[in-house]
């Protein structure tokens, strides 16, 4: 067929569940359809595209369109007087509102706490994605716990402020699991869920966290989740596919992983129906970069895989480097890709979200 590529995918979903149906679906795209440039529909920024705090550490944003016309964005804060690695011991999630989805951004409140010792989420809540389904709100996070032991006020502040090499901090990091609260308002109150709703298997080992999800366009909900490899002495993340017929789930992760051959992690992922493709966003430590898929099991580089190294331009054209640019986001209105955010870390321990605006993509379907 000139200048066709026919792809006539029959795939069956293999679940390790007997709650999650199978499900068989045909997968049929008239012709190569991965032309996303997104890294050419950035805008310059501004200040009202940078949202800052000064006392409090912002990670991670995620933004969703609410009934009364604003944009509501939920994230991570952590207290800047513990230092930047209390993420995994003092995160909370917060809640701030715009009139515009690239800001500014004014904090309304905290929405979700840690639940103390003895409970799943007993410490941090952390890495947010808000999503709304049939009519109400998914906040999924990640939390982590210590198990049976319960930790002294010195092995609490190890944990807090020490790297993996110190056994309370590996016990409180393998500990890592995802979450859900539910709403019927963005506002609250937010029900959780008793148990994580994901746990490592397959692909991916240790733990789960930064979860990513999307609905399938056949049915049914796609989640992004990261694990470490498994059987490997040094630590290399690697990232999985769980599907669920349902937002809270069961979620059942899938046998063969999305990234697994890269040292990755903080995916965003979301259907673009005029490509009839899914796309997902990483960062790769040094710079972000694009994989894409048509069934959403089977990942590979995008054509325009690398999405940006570590700056971005101000409306002015000023080029601006920072040292780290993780947590990627698209905000999608009306199906199209509207705001990219990123969260930066500088060489001086600082951070904040930038809200980058997008240009409509040259999109060149017919």
């Amino acid at each position: 067929m000139k200048n066709f590529l026919q792809l006539i995918l029959l795939l069956t979903f293999f679940s390790c569940s007997s709650t999650t149906k199978q499900t068989l679906a045909t997968y049929t795209v008239a012709k190569d359809t991965d032309d996303l440039s997104f890294q050419d529909t950035f805008l310059g920024v501004t200040d009202d595209n940078i949202f800052y705090d000064s006392l409090n550490f912002n990670w991670g944003a995620s933004i969703i369109k609410g009934d009364d016309n604003k944009y509501h964005c939920f994230y991570a804060q952590m207290p800047r007087k513990f230092g930047f690695l209390c993420w995994l011991t003092d995160g909370v999630v917060a809640h701030a509102i715009a009139d515009s989805p690239a800001g500014p951004y004014t904090f309304k409140e905290v929405v979700l706490e840690s639940r103390g010792y003895g409970n799943w989420d007993a410490y941090s809540v952390h890495n947010p994605r808000i999503k709304k389904y049939n009519g109400k709100y998914y906040l999924y996070y990640i939390s982590t716990n210590t198990g049976d032991k319960k930790l002294s006020t010195t092995q609490f502040i190890e944990a807090r402020t020490k790297w993996m090499e110190n056994e309370n901090r590996a016990l409180v990091r393998i500990n890592q699991r995802i979450g859900v609260a539910v709403s019927d308002n963005l506002n609250g109150p937010w029900e959780r869920l008793d148990k994580p709703i994901v746990t490592p298997a397959g692909p991916i080992a240790n733990i789960t966290c930064n979860p990513a999800v999307t609905e399938r366009p056949d049915g049914g909900y796609l989640m992004f989740v990261r694990g470490d490899k498994p059987n490997k002495k040094e630590l290399i993340r690697s990232q999985a596919i769980a599907l669920a017929d349902k937002p809270e789930g069961p979620w059942v992760i899938q046998k063969e992983a999305a990234v697994g051959d890269l040292n990755a992690e903080d995916p965003c992922v979301w259907y673009d129906k005029s490509r009839e493709r899914y796309y997902a966003i990483y960062h790769a430590f040094g710079y972000l970069g694009m994989i894409t898929s048509i069934d959403g099991l089977s990942w590979h580089k995008a054509k325009n895989y690398k999405v940006s190294e570590l700056n971005y331009k101000t409306k002015e054209g000023k080029t601006i480097k920072v040292h780290r640019m993780e947590r990627p986001f698209v905000f999608l209105e009306d199906g199209k890709p509207t705001v990219f955010t990123v969260s930066i870390k500088t060489k001086e321990q600082d951070s904040y979200t930038l809200f980058i605006p997008l240009k409509e993509d040259n999109q060149t379907l017919n």
